[in-house]
């Protein structure tokens, strides 16, 4: 009997190759459906024991895994509450969909198109400028002034909106580094060997001002709640989850809460971090100590260069000085709402609540109604010709249009969604109780524990899909420990934020990393001190400085004691469906 052909060795690698290629390129498609199969049985067990919150956490795990993985864009993920939620008998239709563009979603945008008319009229060049030029040109003055532009412009945009306006500016001053010789901007071919046609890896001291401006626009986009996305996630979630609470987290108090200790201490010990680990502080005589000191005696050149650049963008335009004055009324607008030392102006207008994204679309109806400039006053009384070109508005809607990231409508709204329905379901009650046996440690210590496992997860992944999914829990945990709810959300959301140790943890990382061409070994170095200074002063600013601004933090307040006494732990049963 003839033996069957065996596979050539060729053969054998080539399906091989197949078969590698196949998990490279196609592991996408495979995990989207892989893993609702393997969760199936999840599902399966929640729908026999008439389960909702084993259901709903089939929907959570999902979407969690899905997230960090990122099978399927971050966006589209986010859309699955409004498939699922329906056929489970959770929410309607209605009532899911309104979370993709609630009050909170509107004020994010507001402030992301008014960062987007500071961009379209060239207004942060010149506020970085003329910074840089007062705080000084000697490197580590240069350092201390692009982080502070940074740290202040993304306590009111953005702050990956901050750092994307910021990076086209350190690398101006980084290129008249090199062409003036100021000092080494590149590392040599021995310090970092590259590829040939691969750019070259900057040095450590050019590496500090790209890790100042990102972390900078970190630490300064927790200082306010428009700053960043987490900020605004858990300010849906807890007022979505609490709607009796007695403490409203309006936009002066959370700025008094976090300005402090948050953002002015950790700037200060972050820049003293990066002087030690970059810029040779203490280390003189060493190699970049040397090279740092021969900057300095060469300042006034890199000054020269900085007023140069200054004088090329000529006098404040009309445009400009239009858009400062918009976003001072932004900020005005913003702190008098309801600032609660005094009475506000939406407490003196006979109308319904005004909310935050109600202020911030004033400013951004304006930036469309008002023109660059007012020329065309002069032709109104003259005679023909008249001239025929349209004046552009201060702010360009196709500009809008292609750089506004309008899938962060999706996500946000796909965690408030989420939040809603594991509240509904009680998945959040689920989790915070098997959580509940920390509750016999002293408070304090469980704070701690919170903040560690929410900047281990932060680390990871998406600092805002991480605030979706813990905060909710976080929020049930705190009836079962009978804290402050406030006590156990508000600073593992600053914490999401403050975790400079890889691309993925923030968005200003990942920027940094794709625009100066920076190994994530070389950030994870940086940002070792950085995130240690971030637990630190979260955790200490929490149990001090906070309890002054919150003082209710302290105890368990009357209205969680009834909303916990009335849901039976956080959960309104009235809203549990009931599977037949």
């Amino acid at each position: 009997m003839a033996e069957p052909n065996k596979p050539e060795p060729d053969e054998k690698i080539s399906v091989k190759r197949c078969m590698k290629n196949c998990c490279l390129y196609h592991w996408r498609g495979k995990l989207t459906v892989l893993v609702p199969l393997i969760l199936l049985p999840l599902l399966v067990h929640g729908c026999i024991t008439q389960s909702p919150e084993i259901i709903c956490l089939y929907l959570l795990v999902n979407m969690a895994i899905f997230w960090i993985t990122e099978a399927i864009p971050l966006y589209l993920t986010s859309l699955m509450p409004i498939m699922y939620l329906p056929f489970a008998n959770y929410l309607s239709s209605d009532d899911v969909t309104k979370h993709y563009f609630s009050g909170t979603v509107v004020m994010f945008y507001g402030g992301l198109v008014v960062a987007l008319a500071i961009e379209y009229c060239n207004l942060h060049q010149r506020i970085a400028l003329r910074t840089i030029i007062i705080v000084g040109c000697s490197p580590r003055r240069l350092l201390a002034g692009m982080m502070m532009v940074s740290s202040f412009m993304s306590l009111w945009i953005s702050n990956s909106a901050g750092t994307a306006m910021m990076c086209p500016i350190v690398k101006a001053v980084l290129n008249e580094m090199d062409s003036e010789k100021i000092f080494d901007v590149y590392m040599t071919q021995e310090e970092e060997p590259m590829e040939e046609g691969d750019p070259p890896h900057l040095s450590m001291v050019a590496m500090s001002f790209y890790f100042g401006v990102a972390y900078s626009a970190t630490v300064g986009g927790c200082g306010t709640l428009i700053g960043t996305g987490t900020n605004l996630v858990f300010k849906g979630i807890y007022e979505t989850t609490f709607p009796s609470s007695k403490e409203e987290v309006s936009f002066p108090l959370f700025m008094a809460y976090s300005i402090p200790l948050v953002v002015i201490a950790l700037m200060i010990t972050m820049y003293l971090s990066l002087l030690l680990t970059h810029m040779a502080l203490f280390r003189s005589g060493s190699k970049s100590g040397q090279a740092l000191k021969q900057a300095t005696r060469n300042k006034d050149q890199v000054e020269t260069v900085l007023r140069g650049r200054l004088e090329a963008l000529g006098p404040m335009s009309c445009h400009e000085i239009q858009v400062v004055i918009i976003f001072t009324l932004m900020i005005v607008l913003l702190f008098t709402r309801k600032p609660g030392v005094f009475t506000g102006w939406s407490s003196l207008l006979n109308a319904m609540p005004v909310g935050t994204s109600s202020t911030v679309c004033i400013c951004v109806i304006l930036l469309f109604a008002l023109p660059t400039q007012y020329t065309f006053f002069k032709y109104c009384c003259g005679k023909a010709p008249f001239p025929g070109q349209t004046i552009d508005s201060l702010l360009s809607w196709e500009f809008l249009h292609r750089t506004l990231p309008w899938g962060l409508c999706f996500l946000l709204g796909g965690g408030f969604a989420l939040a809603e329905a594991c509240k509904v379901s009680g998945v959040t009650k689920y989790i915070a109780k098997a959580m509940s046996g920390i509750q016999v440690l002293p408070s304090r210590l469980v704070l701690l524990l919170i903040l560690i496992f929410t900047l281990f997860c932060s680390a990871f992944t998406s600092n805002v899909v991480v605030a979706n999914i813990v905060l909710p829990i976080y929020c049930e945990l705190a009836f079962h420990l009978e804290e402050h709810p406030l006590l156990v959300t508000l600073p593992p959301t600053l914490i999401t934020s403050l975790v400079f140790l890889l691309p993925v943890s923030t968005p200003p990382n990942a920027i940094i990393c794709g625009y100066g061409n920076i190994k994530t070994k070389y950030l994870i170095k940086a940002g070792l001190l950085p995130t240690f200074w971030g637990l630190f002063w979260v955790y200490l600013n929490s149990l001090t400085w906070g309890m002054v601004v919150f003082p209710e933090m302290s105890s368990f307040p009357d209205w969680a004691k009834e909303y916990k006494n009335k849901t039976k732990g956080g959960i309104q049963l009235d809203n549990i469906p009931v599977f037949n």
